[in-house]
């Protein structure tokens, strides 16, 4: 009954634009009446939705949810995504909105549209599509937002990482780590396993290629905030003190102007309080030993007038030492015999010379960091300068208390310090997960106007013995992960100006 009259509204999306207006209206109207046109109606509004008038576009855009009744929803779904790709401001809104509604009704459905168009669709679409996901799901309810729902989500975003950009990844992070079945312990061993596998840890590492480099540290950051006590990062550790310590000076940076040593040591230490057993724990504690014991020299030879034979003194890398100091400190704790019983005594006797001549260097700068910040409050403490002689203080102070440690008979691994670019930790119970670092020797009340994370100068004491860049990693790279996805994807009909629903 009334099928002749619903084929009239159908063949108006080939009239004019009034007749077009209201077949965008009448078709979804009365859809759920005549199941076997559903083809045809859902092709009929297609046509509408890819009209050259824009209001009768954005009429038939907004419908679409009308369609999404059983197994319609997710074509649906998929019709929705490839239409993200709009350049039109209202439409594309229009387009989110549509996505949202139907997720309400079908998330499943709904993301096995956006999903198939992710893994096959054209490289815009895909974009938008991920970024769809990585802004929208968090906005949505918890009854929407079901276990199933997210086991559904990471068995796909499992698939998508098989081929991803470096951008594509840390997006798809984001999107994982928001979801609540994944922030049990549990859950973020899974991320931790996911990272790890997308670092490619089973390969050998090459410092010379910058993608090779930038893999690596892109993953790296994103596994950092997943470590705890309970969600070890030994593999990571393992990783950086075989193939990475070794390579330190020939990494070439994927950034121009980034420290590139520097963010590594960084990313070491901080992901060395949360090691686990490791298997070759003496052989890796060997290798951030001679590392350290580079940025550690020994005094300059005086000459018999008690002079400097050398004319100039080594220069102090105090960012670097921080950082492996720190690591050497935290990994020590495992294996607390290591100075005494591993190393031989000429060994030990070296090290100790070189500690106490850093020492010594360390607290001349010390003085002078504290006379220079000495009074100083509010405005005065947010200035560049003041901001750098700040971290400088922070620096320092972390790796007097190290040296003090190691120079106990025999050397104790008991003192806390927090790193210099990390904030101080407070005892909050919402943090979930608060770093084990506390600070037992703090540095002056002054120093907790520490600088933003960006911060990139240099402080020079007088003597100019300053290490560079104090700031902070902060660089989004779009490097190609699993050799990056090939452009030519998913080769698929072209009907109608390229119409590929």
């Amino acid at each position: 009954q009334h099928k002749d009259a619903y084929q009239v509204i159908l063949d108006g999306v080939k009239g004019g634009a009034k007749e077009k207006r209201l077949a965008a209206q009448f078709i979804p109207k009365f859809f759920k009446h005549f199941p076997e046109l559903a083809d045809s109606a859902i092709n009929a509004q297609l046509d509408l939705c890819e009209d050259e008038d824009v209001s009768i576009r954005r009429q038939a855009i907004k419908e679409l949810p009308q369609f999404a009744t059983g197994d319609n929803l997710p074509r649906v779904a998929d019709i929705l995504t490839q239409l993200l790709q709009s350049d039109d401001s209202a439409e594309f809104n229009l387009v989110n909105n549509a996505l949202l509604s139907i997720f309400k009704m079908d998330a499943k459905g709904t993301l096995g549209g956006l999903f198939s168009q992710i893994l096959q669709g054209e490289d815009i679409v895909r974009e938008r599509a991920i970024k769809f996901l990585s802004t929208k799901l968090k906005t949505l309810p918890e009854e929407v937002m079901t276990k199933e729902v997210e086991e559904f989500i990471l068995t796909e975003s499992k698939k998508v990482l098989e081929d991803v950009t470096g951008e594509e990844f840390v997006l798809f992070m984001k999107i994982l780590s928001g979801l609540k079945s994944l922030q049990t312990v549990s859950g973020r061993q899974q991320l931790v396993e996911l990272v790890a596998e997308q670092a490619d840890l089973e390969q050998t590492f090459n410092p010379s290629d910058p993608d090779c480099v930038d893999r690596l540290l892109q993953c790296t950051r994103q596994a950092v905030p997943l470590f705890s006590k309970n969600v070890h990062s030994t593999k990571f550790v393992t990783y950086f003190c075989e193939h990475v310590l070794p390579n330190l000076g020939s990494l070439t940076s994927p950034v121009e102007g980034l420290d590139i040593q520097l963010e590594v040591l960084k990313l070491l230490a901080e992901m060395s309080s949360f090691c686990g057993d490791m298997e070759k724990l003496e052989s890796n504690l060997k290798k951030l030993f001679d590392k350290l014991l580079e940025y550690m020299p020994l005094p300059p030879e005086e000459a018999e007038n008690g002079e400097n034979a050398g004319g100039e003194e080594p220069k102090l890398q105090f960012s670097y030492v921080e950082c492996l100091l720190y690591s050497f400190h935290q990994l020590g704790r495992k294996l607390p015999d290591f100075l005494t019983a591993k190393l031989n005594a000429e060994k030990l006797k070296d090290f100790k010379i070189r500690l106490q001549y850093f020492a010594r260097g360390l607290q001349v700068y010390i003085r002078q960091l504290r006379l220079a910040l000495q009074g100083k409050t509010g405005e005065a403490l947010k200035t560049e300068e003041n901001k750098i002689k700040v971290v400088a203080l922070k620096i320092t102070n972390n790796i007097n208390v190290l040296i003090k440690d190691l120079f106990h008979i025999p050397p104790s691994y008991k003192s806390t310090v927090t790193l210099s670019w990390k904030p101080v930790q407070k005892a909050d119970a919402s943090q979930k997960r608060a770093s084990e670092d506390t600070t037992s020797s703090s540095p002056p009340k002054k120093a907790s106007a520490g600088p933003k994370r960006d911060a990139r100068q240099i402080y020079n004491p007088p003597s100019g013995k300053y290490s560079s860049n104090l700031g902070s990693f902060s660089y989004e790279q779009r490097g190609g992960f699993r050799g990056g996805r090939g452009r030519g994807w998913g080769g698929r009909g072209n009907r109608s100006r390229g119409r590929i629903y």
